[in-house]
């Protein structure tokens, strides 16, 4: 059987990479390569996981230097002659390993105003949105983020600004602009308006191009940025 030569990050941000040999497998998966390594060579080894089909987004790793998710990512895909390095996410910090600290990731999707605020009580009768209408399309094309952190870590403009909100908190808040339900847009769009906003993506497309539901986020900043210069023009902001 042909072994794998994986090169794993171990320890927090001043950790190194250690190297195991794992055995191939058909059909086999990075996550599955880390699973190995964890169950059966080193039980020190920290990762995160949870449904391992793809729903969850929790698997999210670097590899090869690309962020992916590790479930969804065959070897074969990634694989260089007989090597892979595995990381955790980059443009975070690193608790232990393969785990990187997302709460930096959740709190700016809270500072662009990614809550839903209803315009409406629970006294009301439920709102009837059209499918038809464009709020509800350019909702529906970046409604599907589940929070993996891929686009974030392969952000370049995150890489040199720590500031900026990211990819995924402003797809996140271009779907509620596009939600006719919410009422916090006038807040929303001030939020993301500012130095670390929308305006600073550089459109480099790295958050569209390795997104793992195939979201085009590039395309919900620019959306933004249009939604921001309209509301300075009728002085809402």
């Amino acid at each position: 059987m042909s072994k794998l030569r994986v090169s794993v990050w171990r320890g927090a941000e001043a950790g190194e990479y250690r190297s195991y040999e794992v055995p191939r497998q058909e059909s086999q998966t990075v996550l599955d390569v880390v699973s190995f390594i964890q169950r059966y060579l080193d039980p020190t080894l920290a990762y995160r996981f949870a449904c391992r089909v793809g729903m969850c987004g929790s698997c999210g790793m670097s590899v090869n230097g690309v962020a992916r998710w590790t479930c969804r990512t065959h070897v074969t895909q990634v694989i260089k002659g007989d090597a892979l390095e595995i990381a955790p996410l980059r443009n975070l910090p690193v608790i232990k390993d393969l785990v990187a600290d997302m709460s930096g990731f959740f709190d700016k999707w809270a500072a662009a105003k990614g809550q839903f605020r209803s315009n409406r009580s629970r006294r009301d009768d439920f709102a009837v949105v059209s499918p038809a209408t464009a709020e509800r399309k350019h909702a529906d094309a970046a409604i599907e983020c589940i929070g993996c952190g891929v686009c974030y870590s392969a952000c370049d403009v995150v890489a040199c600004n720590p500031e900026y909100l990211g990819p995924a908190a402003l797809n996140r808040a271009w779907t509620l602009v596009n939600d006719v339900r919410d009422k916090a847009n006038p807040e929303r769009l001030r939020a993301v308006a500012g130095d670390a906003g929308c305006h600073a993506c550089h459109t480099h497309v790295s958050c569209s191009e390795l997104c793992p539901k195939h979201l085009a986020p590039t395309a919900s900043i620019a959306g933004l940025k249009r939604a921001v210069s309209l509301a300075l023009l009728k002085g809402q902001l």
